[in-house]
């Protein structure tokens, strides 16, 4: 029985992300912003199928007692999915099978638990809700845990599915998404490079329901993607969809971690000592792993550079790109079981190694720090730029090669580490080397940084109390909230 004690003047919000930290963490921050500086009272609604050690911490740990009041946390009861799902199921079918199995099981009868509720907002692999919340007559908001360039692709799939007859990846020319930037074959997200497998079939049904949604909220600023913005608001393509309403709202980002640990603590600590914009940052997102030749070649790339950094690393693996997805924040390692023979001797004093997870807000916000090779989620894209630190792009799965194309060639933050030099699919320590003193040394960083800096500082503005371009935008739909309460 879901216990709810709220003050009825306030609207009443539910938030539902999809399983992954990539997701959980920025509905999280959307929750406690909207409690904190909109004056709602938030149920958020945490699937407790499969979940990550990360996800149990976030959301479970003693610092959830800091919670803002008018925030609540409610667990949607495990489900077993053991007969529906093997050990090969990829990871968007196996994340939509919970999802969807979940929903079916408890969500009707929460959200009716919950009394009356202005909106229910959901990420894009939380569709099933649209169906229920129809029938509870409850508005439901798609939260866009990425780019605007890859919404407009979202938007787009359903008719490139019906337009075109082969495999994505067999076409000869790039996919013109209308009136944005093309996307390269080989930037394709891995779920729609096979249009046969159950993966594709679920992203399809996803993004095919984004017109049900009441609105779209964007977690980015006005002037981070102003091509792909005015694209989906003016284009005659997407009005026809027609596109739901677009609420550009961000950057909401994750903050400190509460309570900081003691490797938390030698971190910072650590980043103290160090010369202005002299350490790189590497880490390559809560469910990403290199496999073991791959992460051999990283750590003498960096060695070799010479450069001071931090290295967050996790046990690699030979089978997934995406291996950490349901179980990061798990056990740590020790990474001298798979780092090269020597290295952390070595690299001593001007590298720090970090097994498996680090409060990474904490260290791009630090001034020693000058760079950061990512894998260019989302989230990990907001959070350097809003702490006006550029990227080495290392996409591993889902949209993230779509990422790093854009970070590179139409924000201009950013270089890709993929500029030759591969062989059999591993980026070579030359090239990992080369790039690395480019960033951190040369010319094309600074202009990187400088321009880091410059878009650090309209997010700063756009989240503004009262005055910001995010902040107004999300008071708008907050005021509509309000004006059906009853």
């Amino acid at each position: 029985m879901v216990e709810v004690e709220y003050d009825t003047m306030k609207p009443h919000i539910a938030v539902l992300p999809s399983p992954g930290m990539g997701h959980i963490i920025p509905l999280f921050e959307l929750a406690k912003y909207l409690v904190v500086h909109h004056n709602c009272h938030v149920s958020f609604l945490n699937i407790t199928t499969e979940a990550s050690a990360a996800q149990t911490h976030l959301l479970r740990s003693p610092a959830c007692t800091l919670l803002p009041p008018g925030l609540q946390v409610i667990d949607l009861p495990p489900v077993d999915i053991s007969a529906l799902v093997s050990e090969e199921t990829l990871v968007l079918t196996r994340l939509s099978i919970i999802v969807q199995e979940s929903l079916k099981s408890d969500l009707k009868s929460v959200l009716t638990e919950l009394g009356k509720l202005q909106a229910l907002v959901i990420d894009f692999f939380c569709t099933q809700a649209f169906e229920i919340c129809r029938e509870l007559s409850i508005p439901t908001y798609t939260f866009c845990t990425t780019s605007t360039a890859f919404l407009s692709f979202a938007l787009y799939l359903p008719t490139l599915d019906r337009e075109v007859e082969c495999e994505f990846v067999d076409l000869l020319e790039s996919i013109q998404v209308p009136d944005c930037a093309p996307v390269r074959i080989e930037d394709l997200l891995d779920q729609v490079r096979n249009r046969k497998i159950d993966e594709y079939k679920w992203m399809l049904l996803h993004l095919s329901r984004l017109p049900m949604a009441t609105g779209i909220f964007l977690n980015l600023w006005e002037d981070l993607e102003p091509k792909s913005l005015k694209a989906i608001r003016e284009h005659s393509f997407y009005k026809q969809i027609p596109t739901p309403p677009i609420h550009v709202i961000g950057p909401l980002i994750k903050q400190d971690e509460v309570p900081m640990t003691e490797m938390d603590a030698e971190c910072l600590a650590w980043l103290d000592k160090q010369p202005l914009d002299s350490v790189l940052f590497i880490a390559l997102g809560s469910g990403g792993t290199l496999t073991a030749a791959q992460l051999t070649e990283l750590a003498w790339g960096l060695e070799l550079s010479r450069q001071r950094f931090i290295l967050v690393v996790r046990k690699p693996t030979d089978t997934s790109a995406s291996g950490t997805f349901f179980n990061v924040g798990g056990d740590f390692n020790d990474p001298k079981a798979y780092l090269p023979e020597g290295f952390l001797e070595r690299t001593k004093g001007v590298g720090l190694v970090i097994p498996s997870w680090v409060p990474q807000v904490m260290v791009l916000r630090h001034a020693s720090t000058g760079a950061f090779i990512s894998h260019c989620g989302w989230n990990s894209i907001l959070e350097s730029i809003s702490h006006g630190v550029p990227m080495i792009t290392w996409p591993l799965y889902a949209e993230q090669r779509m990422n790093a194309t854009m970070l590179v060639e139409e924000v201009g933050v950013a270089i890709k580490l993929s500029t030759g030099g591969q062989e059999k699919g591993i980026m070579g320590r030359e090239v990992i080397e080369r790039v690395i003193r480019v960033v951190m040394e040369g010319d094309k960083g600074k202009m990187m940084r400088d321009r880091a800096r410059e878009l650090k500082d309209s997010a700063d503005k756009a989240l503004n109390f009262g005055t910001g371009s995010s902040y107004k935008s999300l008071s708008c739909v907050v005021q509509e909230w309000k004006a059906h309460i009853s």
